[in-house]
């Protein structure tokens, strides 16, 4: 899948955030959004996956340690073929499985359940841990956001991954800079990322978590370093695409009421035109 394509897609992956949150009148869209073209280049650019086996032991493992952002997890998820799109609106829905954070025995594709901020790196440590024991190829990739490296057990899990050198390992960082009570370095300044993630001995790249290019580049100096876990530090913008929700705490975790839903959509529509080049 090439640039265009992916970004096109992505435009696909934030449809179905919307589409969900709005559905549900509850739900996380700002997170969701900040990290759609994340979720996007993974899982159909970068990660082994196969929607038809899902359980497919050599397949590479995702843990979304950011539970809450599961609408953009699910919509990448049903965009890659795992369920259908459709049964996104049946997001935080009785019965649903789709509900507000991943259960890894509800819903197809999802390799570790998550809600509880802080515990997913771990999850993806011992993962990564027991792929290099197995002598195994597969890789782990494990998504958090930048006020939940404000919790302890992260970076319990980052000692351990640099110290025996899991290179199979990628901890990606949504730096989006917002978290529910505001700015992160407000509530509790997490700054500097890069240097703290280098000092646990991790391989750390800076990126734009909106330029595919970027995000592509820092994958294959990720496959080239084999000595060390990768800490991939990408600064985005909260609620990306979506004008009114962009670089604002209060989409956080609120859902678009029916006006606002609207608007996004016709925006997402326009956006998907501009990539198009007039032509849709």
């Amino acid at each position: 899948m090439n640039k265009k394509e992916l970004e096109l897609k992505a435009i696909d992956v934030r449809e179905g955030i919307i589409k969900a949150v709005h559905s549900a009148k509850s739900g996380h869209p700002g997170g969701s959004l900040s990290a759609a073209d994340m979720y996007t280049y993974l899982y159909f650019k970068e990660m082994n996956v196969d929607p038809s086996n899902p359980k497919n032991p050599d397949r590479d493992r995702f843990v979304l340690s950011k539970g809450h952002t599961a609408p953009g997890y699910y919509s990448a998820l049903a965009n890659r073929g795992f369920f259908p799109v459709e049964d996104l609106t049946t997001l935080r829905k009785l019965g649903s499985y789709l509900q507000g954070h991943p259960c890894m025995n509800e819903t197809p594709g999802v390799d570790m359940s998550s809600g509880s901020l802080g515990q997913g790196l771990s999850a993806a440590v011992g993962m990564a841990l027991n792929g290099q024991l197995k002598n195994k190829d597969y890789r782990v990739y494990a998504l958090m956001g930048d006020g939940e490296i404000q919790e302890g057990q992260i970076w319990e899990a980052a000692m351990f991954a640099g110290a025996h050198k899991l290179s199979n390992l990628v901890a990606i960082v949504d730096n989006n800079n917002l978290q529910i009570d505001g700015c992160v370095a407000d509530v509790c300044d997490i700054y500097p990322i890069d240097k703290k993630f280098e000092a646990f001995n991790f391989n750390v790249i800076n990126i734009n978590g909106h330029d595919f290019d970027e995000i592509a580049d820092a994958f294959a100096k990720a496959r080239e370093c084999k000595d060390k876990p990768t800490a991939i530090i990408m600064k985005t913008v909260k609620g990306k695409g979506i004008s009114f929700m962009e670089d604002k705490a209060g989409w956080h975790g609120k859902a678009p009421n029916d006006e606002e839903f609207e608007i996004a959509l016709k925006e997402l529509s326009a956006s998907r035109e501009a990539i198009m080049g007039g032509n849709v």
